[in-house]
């Protein structure tokens, strides 16, 4: 099983295109991309504006800018702070996507389930129930969402 060149070479050019991108965060629903551009376009030349949106086309409050120049970043992390259709915006460089980061979030804790410590498994060993009677069925336990 080979590594598929051309997978290796998109990611390098993702991370390419993240390093001359910012994330601007508490971004007017109002605001077009046409006018996050002219507030950014004292930095360097803006590329492109994304500006984030939900299933129902209603934006999300944050937008991501491609510049042409590296160096253009730098001068738009001095933005922060400063204010677009009168709310504060937050920018920051854009972090590379890490694939499969979100793929596995873990159990929850539920505090009304009680403490089970995980016994290491040991072959040979008989396994007894940890106390008291075996019942004979289980009766099925009842589906409680929370």
């Amino acid at each position: 099983m080979c590594a598929d060149p051309t997978a290796s070479a998109s990611q390098a050019e993702k991370e390419e295109v993240d390093s001359r991108s910012i994330y601007v965060g508490n971004v007017d629903y109002a605001c077009t991309p046409e006018e996050v551009q002219q507030h950014f376009q004292s930095c360097g030349t803006v590329n492109r504006v994304t500006i984030l949106t939900d299933k129902f086309g209603q934006p999300k409050g944050y937008a991501y800018v491609e510049f042409v120049e590296m160096e253009a970043v730098q001068n738009a992390l001095l933005l922060n702070e400063s204010e677009l259709h009168g709310r504060q915006l937050k920018v920051s460089a854009k972090r590379t996507n890490v694939p499969g980061m979100k793929q596995f979030r873990g159990r929850r804790f539920n505090p009304y389930a009680g403490f089970r410590p995980r016994r290491p498994f040991v072959p040979g060993a008989p396994v007894f129930p940890p106390f008291g009677r075996v019942p004979r069925f289980r009766r099925p336990i009842r589906y409680r969402p929370y």
